[in-house]
């Protein structure tokens, strides 16, 4: 066995993709969308997501269209989203697919049965959703749901991800630390 000192998944060519490498400068909190039930479940890590405010309020993520995620939603029409913090990064790995995960990556955590899909029972902030619309744009999928409910808990150690790479967030006001 030999052991190497770069990702194994990194590209050896620099990213030309000029919407790819301004996406990646902007940031953002990790999530974790699961959706499914006893026909077939599904999960993806994204990061590019947004919550617009509202009555219901919602949320839009940006999603691999090719996914399993993208096909379940298709069929649920419903979701969970979770807020990840710096104790999920092996887990946001397995569900992205850019590491190992024997059994499949619901097996890298603890998950619950939702209504809307499987819960990740250490996440202290997530959200029911119910898909209201699933359009491609470029080469995502858009997908715009409400929110049904939520559970707000304290995250004082989210889960950051820019330019490739997970950031964690000192304490209030403090600096990115890797």
């Amino acid at each position: 066995m030999t052991i190497h000192t770069t990702h194994p998944f990194a590209s050896e060519e620099p990213d030309r993709d000029p919407a790819r490498r301004l996406r990646g400068r902007l940031g953002g909190v990790v999530t974790l969308w699961t959706a499914g039930d006893a026909q077939g479940r599904a999960g993806l890590t994204v990061s590019s997501v947004m919550v617009a405010g509202g009555e219901p309020g919602r949320v839009l993520g940006l999603l691999d269209p090719d996914s399993d995620l993208a096909e379940v939603l298709q069929r649920t029409r419903a979701a969970v989203v979770h807020l990840l913090r710096w104790e999920h990064r092996d887990l946001a790995d397995a569900f992205a697919g850019v590491a190992p995960a024997p059994g499949g990556p619901f097996r890298t955590g603890v998950f619950v049965a939702d209504t809307h899909g499987p819960r990740l029972e250490s996440a202290t902030t997530w959200a029911r959703v119910e898909i209201e619309s699933l359009v491609e744009v470029g080469w995502s999928l858009l997908v715009t749901a409400t929110i049904t409910a939520a559970e707000i808990g304290d995250e004082d150690d989210p889960l950051m991800h820019r330019r490739g790479r997970y950031r964690r967030v000192g304490g209030p006001g403090g600096p990115a630390a890797d």
